[in-house]
């Protein structure tokens, strides 16, 4: 085994700048990551978690302790001694039991494809081994770094040629709902995992950032079956929870003509009361049943003390009050008809003043005005023939 090329991989593990993709490959990876092929990914464990592919499973070649002995010897004793400890790390029994699990997994998913960081040595090897021991496996050209430049590349392709259209309206228009009833739709909140606001952190949490880009640019690549057609994206802030939009995406959504949707104050107090009462009291009831109330509970009051500095002082403390009864009452009763009053008067105080110094820059922009069943019957009219 050559583990000094190998070792020099690890080292190098941003790599250089990008690289050339050749055609044949933009082919491979696109036809790879559309058809859901299971790809087995060889890098480190701390490598995979900074960002995979969704159809990626981490089977090392490395664990992260190995890895961090590598190259702490190297820097410590020099070359040398880091091919020897590489060499002392990875064979016998431990060499023949990673090959054992990856026979397995690959005899669950007999069309996979391995890769590592830039398509090298640690790829190579565990190609080897596994050919040595009868289960040959094609690799990935140019690893994750070139795969990962191609759904870079999409990112930015869509985002200056595709033309766009942003739909914009007050918290509570359901334009999320909307936006999925499109085939032209691409949901930034679905692939962040978060509703983009205060409340909406969903219970499993988000996404790294690498792996909310790589889940969008596939989406963006499954667009491409409708060339010159537009791309539809809810109105989003450049955060969105702890992730940030693609900047040649957001820039671009930013000079895009909007879709307004408008809905009367009840009409979106119960879009709210089913999407962050209900929807999310289930989502908690199907985690932890036992504690789920008391954690649903939780997670709304500390999502209103987190924009106390905005509400004021004197706000927060009686929006907080009628929160608290409202949970008393549907703890007691199971009715969440109480939490109507905090949440009607949260949009009216605080999210549509808000909203409304926002549009107010925008309305130049504007080239629909209506609400979601009229937005609805434009858009199936004007599919495909609206320009930015």
């Amino acid at each position: 085994m050559q583990y000094r090329p190998l070792f020099q991989e690890l080292e190098l593990v941003d790599g250089p700048g990008n690289v050339t993709l050749q055609e044949t490959d933009q082919n491979l990876f696109r036809s790879l990551l559309l058809n859901n092929t299971p790809l087995m990914d060889v890098r480190a464990p701390v490598e995979y978690a900074r960002g995979a592919f969704p159809c990626a499973a981490n089977l090392p070649l490395l664990e992260d302790v190995e890895r961090q002995r590598i190259g702490t010897c190297y820097k410590q004793e020099g070359q040398d001694a880091a091919i020897a400890l590489g060499h002392r790390l990875v064979q016998g029994e431990i060499r023949q039991a990673r090959i054992e699990r990856w026979q397995a997994w690959l005899a669950a998913h007999p069309d996979a494809w391995l890769y590592c960081f830039r398509g090298g040595l640690r790829s190579a090897i565990v190609q080897q081994w596994l050919a040595e021991a009868g289960t040959p496996c094609p690799r990935v050209p140019g690893g994750y770094k070139a795969m990962r430049q191609f759904l870079v590349e999409t990112i930015e392709q869509a985002s200056h040629t595709r033309p766009l259209l942003v739909i914009a309206g007050a918290t509570g228009c359901a334009k999320t709902h909307l936006l999925r009833r499109l085939p032209e739709g691409v949901d930034l909140e679905g692939h962040a995992r978060h509703r983009g606001s205060a409340f909406g952190a969903l219970l499993d949490g988000q996404p790294s950032q690498i792996d909310f880009e790589n889940a969008l640019a596939i989406d963006l690549l499954r667009q491409e079956h409708r060339p010159g057609g537009r791309l539809v994206l809810e109105d989003e802030s450049h955060a969105i929870g702890s992730l940030s939009v693609p900047f040649v995406l957001y820039t671009a959504m930013k000079a895009a003509p909007i879709a307004l949707i408008e809905e009367p104050l009840d009409v979106r107090a119960d879009t709210i009361l089913n999407d962050y009462i209900r929807s999310n009291l289930a989502d908690f009831e199907r985690a932890d049943p036992e504690r789920a109330f008391s954690q649903f509970g939780q997670y709304l009051l500390g999502s209103l003390d987190r924009i106390t500095r905005r509400l004021g002082g004197e706000r927060h403390v009686e929006l907080r009050r009628l929160m608290e009864e409202a949970l008393a009452t549907q703890e007691r009763t199971g009715d969440t008809e109480a939490h109507r009053c905090w949440i009607t008067r949260l949009l009216q105080e605080y999210y549509d003043p808000m909203y409304r110094h926002q549009l107010a820059k925008r309305l130049d922009r504007v080239v629909f005005r209506g609400n979601g069943r009229q937005f609805l019957a434009w858009a199936a009219e004007t599919q495909d023939c609206l320009t930015a």
